[in-house]
């Protein structure tokens, strides 16, 4: 009589607990993970960009206001800020990714993969290397968000007092928004890291407006 299998014995014809592609349900959280880091950096580098368009706009819309009260001068400020940080992030971003990818190309030609691969496994393997023409977009993108807060703060207010006003109100509320995203992001104190942002977003504009109204008043 044929032996009885044991409970300790695995049985042949118990299916394995795989999806539909091969994967263990263990791959599959590790792989979700993965995709939430790069996302969440993605974020992150997002976030960073808004609020370096915010502050840097809105800077610079204060100092020139220091001295030029009119607001066709205070708006076309702001504009210069936008286009030419927005440039400035994207050209900087283009050049960097693009040595990244020069790089890492580099090594897979020294370590001998390249000959190796097949030419649609090539494309398979450059896809999956930073892009940098999309990080210049977004990087472009980010900065122009950040720097709209102050611009449509101020488009349609004459009065120079109100206009001030309205723009630091926007500011601070988009500073908080800022910092607090950044920090969930990052996994810090949300409340320490909104004010951490916000008091170093008025040191700046208050330094901007300081230095600017003192080299315009004494004519340096």
């Amino acid at each position: 009589m044929a032996a009885t299998q044991t409970q300790d014995q695995p049985s042949f014809n118990e299916p394995k607990s795989l999806d539909v592609e091969g994967q263990t349900p263990q791959e599959v959280v590790e792989v979700d993970e993965l995709d939430y880091a790069k996302r969440a950096q993605w974020l992150r580098a997002a976030i960073l960009g808004a609020n370096d368009g915010l502050l840097s706009t809105a800077s610079l819309m204060m100092g020139v206001g220091a001295v030029r009260k009119d607001s066709k001068t205070m708006i076309l400020s702001g504009v210069a800020g936008l286009v030419g940080g927005a440039c400035s992030m994207a050209i900087g971003e283009l050049v960097s990714v693009y040595s990244q990818y020069d790089i890492e190309m580099s090594q897979m030609k020294r370590d001998g993969k390249i000959e190796n691969m097949a030419a649609d496994e090539l494309d398979a393997e450059k896809e999956k290397l930073p892009n940098p023409w999309h990080a210049a977009g977004a990087s472009a993108l980010a900065f122009s968000v950040g720097a709209l807060v102050p611009l449509l703060a101020a488009a349609f207010l004459k009065d120079y007092a109100v206009r001030v006003a309205v723009v630091l109100v926007a500011v601070t509320f988009a500073l908080l928004v800022f910092g607090g995203v950044g920090a969930v992001l990052g996994k810090a104190p949300m409340v320490k890291s909104s004010l951490r942002v916000l008091a170093g977003g008025w040191l700046a504009m208050a330094v901007t407006y300081g230095i600017t109204k003192l080299v315009g008043t004494t004519g340096l």
